[in-house]
């Protein structure tokens, strides 16, 4: 079999950040021998988090079992989920923003046995459903917990308690059609409904500077899909959530205006 380098576009620091995780916890549990270092370890998580290589051609360039390298990936990324800020340790790390932008994304999944819960019907296609919080630059601040495509994002955000949280906060925040009807902080566009079929010129002007504000916070969900990972995942749709916590945490090592 032949095997080739390849570069990975993070920093040393995201290295450094999870190969002290993993050695912390070794320590921890006073593990044995193992086959790979814990900068090693860290590596082929990296590899195939920020690459997508999948677990058998990394097994071959590590020169260990694919069960190896599955159980290795799995365990770095629980470290770094582990550590991921929640949403009440969000709230008081963007008081001094001028407001923030929310919207939802899909991370495509496999077709799965009970595929019903995870199509969308608005992407047309299955996956996981995140909401994503942004600042007025369209950096990446926060993502949640995975959700069924299938789930509509206000209903996301409300189940996740972001809209409550946003409130009690007083941020203002800008949001899509998608979340009409949310309240609180959160301001939608105005919308044609059966009782207002047009929309005057100054609710038109609105909608154009809105929509201007909101188109920021689509960065933060190109900065996710950064991550090859989410390209498309091919495990198990309950893994989607500390996969995506573990690639925020990274993001904020890489990116530390808002890591702890």
């Amino acid at each position: 079999m032949l095997s080739y380098p390849a570069a990975i576009p993070l920093s040393t620091r995201s290295l450094h950040h999870l190969g002290g995780l993993i050695r912390a916890h070794r320590d921890q549990r006073r593990s044995r021998w193992r086959r790979l270092d814990p900068g090693r370890q860290a590596l082929l998580a990296l590899a195939h988090l920020r690459n997508g290589d999948t677990l058998t051609r990394l097994a071959a360039g590590f020169e260990i079992s694919v069960t190896t390298a599955w159980r290795y990936v799995r365990e770095a990324i629980d470290l770094l989920a582990a550590t991921a800020d929640d949403l009440d340790t969000l709230m008081t790390r963007i008081r001094l923003l001028a407001y923030a932008i929310l919207d939802g994304t899909l991370i495509p999944i496999d077709r799965v046995a009970d595929q019903k819960p995870y199509y969308s019907g608005k992407h047309r296609r299955h996956g996981m459903n995140v909401q994503v919080i942004a600042d007025p630059a369209g950096r990446l601040i926060w993502a949640s917990a995975a959700l069924p495509g299938s789930i509509h994002d206000l209903t996301a955000a409300r189940t996740h308690h972001i809209i409550d949280a946003l409130t009690r906060t007083k941020m203002m925040t800008f949001a899509d059609k998608a979340y009409q009807g949310a309240r609180g902080s959160i301001r939608t566009p105005f919308k044609r409904h059966r009782y207002r079929p047009k929309l005057s010129a100054w609710q038109k002007k609105v909608n154009r500077a809105h929509a201007r504000t909101r188109a920021i916070g689509e960065r933060a969900n190109a900065t996710i899909k950064t991550w090859k990972i989410l390209t498309k995942l091919r495990c198990s749709p309950h893994r989607a959530t500390p996969i995506v916590q573990a690639i925020l945490v990274l993001h904020h090592v890489e990116n530390p205006a808002y890591a702890g």
